[in-house]
This record gives C-alpha cells, structure tokens and sequence, in this order.
C-alpha cells in the first residue's frame, strides 16, 4: 500500500490503485480505492491529482510495481501556486515527481525516467526500442493531444469552462488522419513495438483515454478501438471520469 497525504496534510493509507470521481459543482469529491499486489519501495512522491496529466504518472507507477506516495494536489484549486509547489516546479503545472530527492516534471519526461530507471518489460530493450518509445511518445504529444486537450476544455467539464461544442467537433475531426495512421501500423501488430505492452503503449492510451470523455467515436478505427481497450482493461490503469458524468 502507498501513503497519501490528504490537503489538510494529515497522512492516510490507501491502495496504490485509484478509481476517483470528481463531485459535481457543488458536491463533494468522492474517492474509491481498489487494492493492489505487493510493492516495492523506490522513494518516489507523485504531485497532481488523477484528472489532469497525473493519471499516465500514476498508471506507470502501478505498472512498475512501485510504492509511492501521492499527493492530490489539484490545479483546479490552485494547488499547484503554493510556494512548495512552485519551488518543485515554477511552471506551476502538474505532474511533478520527486524520485530519490530528485524533482521532476512534465510527464512524458517522468514516464520515460521511471521506465528506464526501473526496467522490466515496460522498458525498451535497447537502442532501436528507446528510438520507437520516442518516437511514439513525441508523436502523441504533437498528432493528438493538442487536440483532445482543446476538446475537453471546451466540453464545459469544470465549473467555470466554456461550452463550444462546435470547436469541440472541430478539435475532434482532427484526430481522424492520426488515428488512421495509428489504426494502420497496428494492422501487423497487437501493441506499438512488437508483442508486449510497453511504456509507448501507456504514454500514447493514457492520452486517448481522454476522448471517450468527449464522446469521440472510435469505431471507424476498429484497431485502435481494440488495441485502447486492451490497455485501459488493465488493472492498473487509474480510474476517471468527468463531473456529472
């Protein structure tokens, strides 16, 4: 089990695994925890609450196996603009990691430091493998998620988000030649880098896993449909869906 440290900074113990809702506007947040298997220590504190960039930091961490502290911290509630926050990161943004008194951010950065530092199948197995991790990581950071992110900030998710739900549709029609692409080199193979699940496959599903919550229909993608189902079945994924959802 991993320690959380609630924001009144009292420490509790949960699973490592979450599955989280966000209240409604005026509700109260509720958290479900599901348990996980045995973990191994590795001095790591996660920053960042499950609903932004934080869940692909999160469900890596589960995947490695690690035991981890996370802290909550919500940008929504602008916790990431307190002075500790802003000394580990002064962008202010979210996910930041402190790995063995280490701080870091940005979170495709986070993800491939903890692949390569902790090895194991998620982990490229040399120097062609680390090129495609790249490869598939920078591709979904420029060809889809610009995309999805303007989607969902213009679906009126949060308190406070405008509702453009012709800029949504726009954002979403431009997904459609990246996924053929996607959809296309996955017509040889079940996963991105050959035969098994590795940190390419999370970074890129952790960012499609965001389109379900805009209601972006994947079934002209029948591969990708497959393949994302795949990954986001496995039990480490975090849990998440959007208020009033």
């Amino acid at each position: 089990m991993r320690r959380v440290v609630e924001s009144n900074g009292r420490p509790a113990i949960a699973p490592a695994l979450i599955a989280e809702r966000w209240p409604r506007p005026h509700g109260r947040q509720r958290m479900d925890v599901q348990p996980i298997e045995e973990r191994t220590m590795s001095g790591l504190t996660i920053y960042g609450d499950v609903l932004s960039r934080t869940d692909r930091v999160l469900w890596l961490a589960n995947e490695l196996g690690l035991e981890y502290e996370h802290r909550p911290v919500s940008l929504a509630q602008g916790g990431t603009r307190t002075p500790e926050m802003l000394a580990l990161n002064p962008n202010g943004h979210i996910p930041v990691i402190v790995s063995d008194g280490q701080p870091l951010y940005e979170s495709m950065a986070i993800n491939l430091f903890l692949a390569r530092k902790h090895g194991g199948p998620l982990a490229p197995s040399g120097l062609s493998e680390e090129a495609q991790v790249l490869q598939w990581t920078f591709w979904v950071v420029t060809e889809v998620e610009p995309y999805v992110a303007r989607a969902l900030r213009n679906v009126g998710a949060m308190p406070g988000d405008p509702v453009n739900l012709e800029l949504v549709a726009e954002q979403l029609a431009r997904l459609k030649p990246p996924l053929t692409v996607l959809d296309d080199h996955l017509a040889s193979r079940p996963y991105l880098l050959s035969d098994r699940f590795t940190v390419a496959d999370l970074n890129v599903a952790a960012v499609l896993s965001w389109t379900a919550l805009v209601g972006f229909d994947m079934s002209t993608h029948s591969r990708v449909a497959a393949w994302l189902t795949g990954c986001l079945s496995r039990p480490s994924v975090p849990r998440k869906s959007l208020p009033g959802a």
